[in-house]
């Protein structure tokens, strides 16, 4: 069979990623378990060896550029006003002065009621700590932080949960995940009282929660991710869910995106509708991952051997209009997301073949749903005379694997041989990563 007249599309697909691609790492001392980001630096709870400066200015080198050891395994980090916070397990709260990242300095610290100390909040005066001890209690411990270097605990609320994991606040309530006890909710109005005022039993174990918009996400251990309506705080219920294949232990939530710290892995849900989540990319990790902090299109993995991760997540496409330029057979881009869009013209694509030249599917002008094909490089026979070639990024929620123009010169020649072999004359390779 003849296979002039056609367009070539390209797609690669990576054993263990979807959509992203480790950007760099810093190895650091300790075992990192915890990451925040502020400004070019990323700050890592790294056990043992305290707080971790990493400048990350450029992230396919990471560098350590400052550390502070510290009382206590650093569990968890906040950020705020020049300052670290430090969740340092019996040790208490630490601050730390991170105005010369180069040089962090421990200047105060509180010794919280908590018998051991696992994860931090701020917002304005006030950090409001989690921490836990089986069979004694859990809960959380808000601490006056307006004096860094003298900071005082004014109000303590136990929880449940044998084990307090992270909490976020927003508003006037504190969200903590309670392990067995669930997603509690606590009124922080009053930072001398905070009062647990609601919670939802998950499934599996809340580990980490995350709110925006209305919404709290939840990495619930063994069960996904889950998503729980909190616009009204007192009365939360679940909308969504989405099962990862790991054990959830960190979320952060950025965009109409869901990153999700998922054991082996981790994992990018879009979120643009809460009810109908759908996964937009993952990255198998090649340690645990316990945290993640976002910024941007990188994503910052906290993992106890590999120390910190950088990973690149070039998104799930948006679609493009064929961009004509006239008098040339080429068009330009075209990005698909699960669906083909075909304009009605004289001359319209007919079918779909792959690169033996096998018809695998046929299309019609408008919208096409290829979703179900496997990576791969697949070609548009027209009905008409004449070609057009376009360039296409495909970037299926599960099917193409993520492309960007003009990345991996290797890739994009493997895809131009693979397009001679076929004998597609005029077939031009997209840009690949």
């Amino acid at each position: 069979m003849s296979l002039a007249g056609l367009t070539a599309i390209i797609a690669v697909a990576n054993a263990d990623s979807l959509n992203c691609r480790l950007g760099g790492r810093c190895d650091t001392p300790g075992y990192a378990v915890a990451v925040t980001t502020a400004g070019v630096y990323a700050y890592v709870a790294d056990g043992p060896a305290g707080l971790g400066v990493v400048d990350v200015s450029d992230p396919r080198d990471p560098e350590e550029v400052g550390h502070c050891v510290m009382m206590g395994d650093a569990y968890g980090v906040a950020v705020a006003g020049g300052h670290a916070f430090v969740a340092c397990d019996s040790a208490g709260l630490r601050v730390v002065d991170i105005s010369s990242p180069q040089n962090p300095r421990d200047i105060g610290h509180c010794r919280t009621s908590l018998p051991s100390t696992r994860d931090v909040a701020v917002t304005g005066s006030y950090a409001y700590v989690s921490g836990c001890f089986p069979d004694v209690w859990s809960g959380l411990s808000v601490v006056d932080v307006s004096l860094p270097q003298n900071p005082q605990e004014v109000g303590t609320c136990g929880t449940p949960g044998i084990f307090s994991g992270r909490v976020t606040v927003a508003g006037n309530y504190v969200y903590l995940a309670d392990w067995d006890g669930g997603l509690r909710v606590i009124d922080v109005s009053d930072p001398q009282n905070p009062l647990d005022v609601a919670h939802y039993d998950t499934l599996g174990n809340p580990t980490d929660v995350a709110v925006d918009g209305g919404y709290g996400y939840v990495a619930d251990f063994g069960f996904g991710l889950r998503v729980i309506d909190v616009s009204d705080p007192r009365h939360p219920r679940e909308v969504g869910s989405y099962d990862t294949p790991g054990y959830p232990e960190g979320v952060e939530v950025a965009a109409d995106y869901a990153y999700v710290a998922d054991e082996s892995s981790v994992r990018v849900i879009d979120i643009s509708d809460p009810q109908e989540l759908q996964e937009a990319g993952y990255y198998d990790t090649p340690d645990y991952a316990y945290d993640v902090a976002v910024a941007g299109h990188l994503v910052y993995v906290a993992t106890p051997e590999w120390g910190l991760l950088i990973i690149d997540f070039y998104g799930a496409g948006v679609e493009e209009r064929v961009q004509r330029n006239p008098g040339s057979r080429i068009a330009g881009p075209t990005v698909v997301r699960g669906t083909l869009v075909l304009p009605a013209s004289p001359v319209s694509a007919s079918c779909l073949l792959d690169a033996a030249g096998r018809r695998v599917m046929s299309l019609q002008p408008g919208p096409n749903d290829v979703s179900s094909l496997s990576p791969g490089v697949y070609f548009l026979m027209h009905a008409g005379r004449t070609a057009k070639v376009a360039y296409v990024h495909s970037t299926r929620r599960a099917g193409f694997h993520g492309l960007r123009p003009w990345g991996n010169a290797p890739a994009a020649r493997r895809a131009a041989s693979v397009a001679r072999a076929a004998q597609v004359p005029r077939a031009v390779p997209v840009g690949i990563y």
